[in-house]
């Protein structure tokens, strides 16, 4: 039988693993059910053959899979925890889309409540309500995590990664990440930057 596993940072993999239960159970008769056989097929199959490009084309398909899963998880459930259920809400789907869309967007109270269509007091306990933490903490929250993930992969520099997460300069972003994280990032970075001690023992 086919199976795949998935592997989060451990930084961020309560993003989604708070959200889910210890197993999803998604039977053939649900409407998710038969999509979800086509992905495991086609990944199978990719799986068992090596043409060019398999890694990527199985990369992507289990990413896929993942996401059809959440969907029949979340359709099975009357009211899905987090920002997973709270997408399903009209405004407040519509400011964790905007946040999530362009995260160095310095979104006010004022303004996802906008967009939401909802007055700021009614938006802040709403989102807190749904999400579980307030509109603007979940923003910088949202913002670490992504922050967290280009440091470990050092695609940019501080500065750069200051003004491409919302903060017009570096020792802002550095307050925050410091607060949220525990860590400057250059000492987030550096220790991300370490090899493994058993690699590094040689065992």
């Amino acid at each position: 039988m086919p199976s795949c596993s998935f592997a989060f940072d451990d930084e961020n993999a309560a993003l989604l693993t708070d959200l889910l239960p210890p197993l999803v159970i998604v039977r053939v008769a649900d409407p998710h059910g038969g999509r979800l056989a086509q992905l495991i097929d086609l990944l199978a199959t990719e799986v068992g053959v090596a043409a060019a490009g398999g890694p990527l084309v199985q990369n992507h398909l289990a990413q896929i899979l993942l996401v059809h899963m959440l969907r029949a998880h979340a359709g099975q459930t009357d009211r899905p925890t987090g920002w997973l259920g709270a997408l399903n809400e009209d405004g407040i789907g519509a400011a964790l889309r905007a946040v999530h869309a362009d995260v160095a967007y310095s979104c006010s109270l004022k303004e996802l409540a906008e967009i939401s269509h909802m007055s700021r007091s009614a938006f802040a306990q709403a989102f807190k309500s749904h999400v579980g933490v307030p509109p603007l903490e979940y923003l910088i929250q949202w913002r670490m995590s992504l922050a967290r993930d280009a440091l470990a992969r050092d695609t940019l520099s501080i500065f750069e990664l200051a003004r491409a997460t919302g903060y017009l300069s570096e020792s802002a972003f550095s307050t925050a990440f410091r607060r949220v994280v525990g860590s400057s990032p250059a000492q987030f970075r550096n220790q991300a930057r370490q090899p493994p001690r058993s690699a590094a023992n040689g065992s």
